[in-house]
């Protein structure tokens, strides 16, 4: 499965009401780091099926990231029936990534 393009107007039904757990990258076109990592967000969305893998651009949609107080990207937030569950800033592995997922 592919990596979800989250932005205001489908947050709700992808995100909060999706019943699944998700796990929502934010990140931006000119950050390194989150470029570093987009890789990795394919491969785990490539490999989990029974979760939404999404991205959500911060450029594009300031709002989501106020939000969720992103204060540095990447940063990694899984959401579980509308609540955040866990977080992690900057680089991750896949296997950290995986841990995150591991609810």
């Amino acid at each position: 499965m592919a990596t979800l393009k989250i932005t205001k107007d489908n947050f709700e039904k992808e995100v909060l009401k999706s019943g699944k757990t998700v796990l929502i990258d934010f990140w931006a076109g000119w950050c390194g780091p989150c470029r570093m990592i987009a890789p990795t967000i394919e491969a785990v969305a490539a490999e989990v099926t029974d979760k939404v893998i999404g991205k959500v651009n911060v450029d594009e949609e300031p709002e989501l990231a106020q939000r969720y107080g992103i204060m540095s990207i990447p940063t990694l937030v899984v959401i579980k029936d509308g609540n955040v569950v866990r977080r992690a800033v900057g680089v991750q592995s896949k296997q950290a990534i995986l841990k995150l997922l591991d609810i």
